[in-house]
């Protein structure tokens, strides 16, 4: 029986900004979130790249890190119990640029406590076709969110609905910058909320379950994302920023 995507509070961390398992030891207030969202999984280890990167540009930043993390199966080894015993259910973000090795990690975790859905992010410009196959090698007993990029996420997202997605969240645009030679990134800051505020609107309007994010810095943004018709709020760099409304004094 498939499990329901419900979320007690609108509020929730971006895949990527807090780690692969909620600890309320963190500055991070997150007894304000109503799930916690793991850092991205993908089925085989994967190290760090070779040249990390942040670059700051005016309204934000570009970072580069490659995305690292244990594998699925040494990460449940190392988690899953965290996340049985977590206060919040646990969304798992998996990098489902395969889909024979997603639908693999989903049915892995489709065994595992407290895992409310499983987040299916995507390298760029995957094909709408490979995208629409992950969805169908993947329904199961879990909710399925598809992470999207931006111009994504309104003409591919009814369809993934249509098909059985359960809801679609948006994915961190790509940029690049140069220093000595041209660098790559995944971009976060200020700057894009007017972008993803449009999106949430739009997407709204055609009745779209989305979870906005991307940009997200204060309370007043996330409450104009739900006021625009988000289904909740994922929030990213404003939780690594010590004078964000996000966190919490330190004891």
């Amino acid at each position: 029986m498939k499990r329901d995507l419900y979320f007690s509070k609108p509020l929730m961390n971006a895949a990527g900004s807090l780690g692969f398992a909620p600890d309320f030891r963190m500055r991070i207030s997150l007894d304000r979130f109503g799930a916690f969202v793991t850092n991205p999984f993908s089925l085989r280890p994967r190290l760090p790249a070779a040249q990390p990167a942040l670059l700051h540009f005016p309204g934000g930043f570009l970072l580069h890190t490659g995305l690292p993390n244990p594998g699925l199966s040494a990460g449940l080894r190392k988690y899953a119990a965290k996340w049985n015993k977590s206060e919040l259910p646990v969304i798992v973000h998996l990098m489902a640029d395969r889909p024979e090795e997603t639908q693999i990690m989903v049915r892995m975790l489709e065994e595992i406590e407290n895992v409310m859905a499983v987040e299916l992010g995507f390298a760029p410009l995957l094909a709408d076709d490979i995208i629409l196959l992950t969805l169908e090698m993947c329904l199961g007993e879990l909710p399925l969110i598809f992470c999207l990029p931006i111009e994504q996420v309104l003409n591919l997202g009814p369809r993934l609905i249509q098909q059985g997605a359960d809801a679609i969240s948006i994915a961190s645009p790509r940029g690049a910058l140069m220093t000595d030679h041209l660098i790559t990134g995944r971009l976060y800051g200020t700057s894009l909320f007017p972008q993803t505020l449009e999106t949430v609107q739009n997407a709204a309007k055609l009745g779209l379950p989305l979870i906005g994010g991307r940009g997200v810095w204060t309370t007043e943004n996330a409450d104009a994302m739900l006021a625009a018709g988000a289904l909740a709020v994922q929030v990213d760099a404003a939780l690594w920023n010590p004078a964000s409304i996000f966190s919490v004094p330190t004891t």
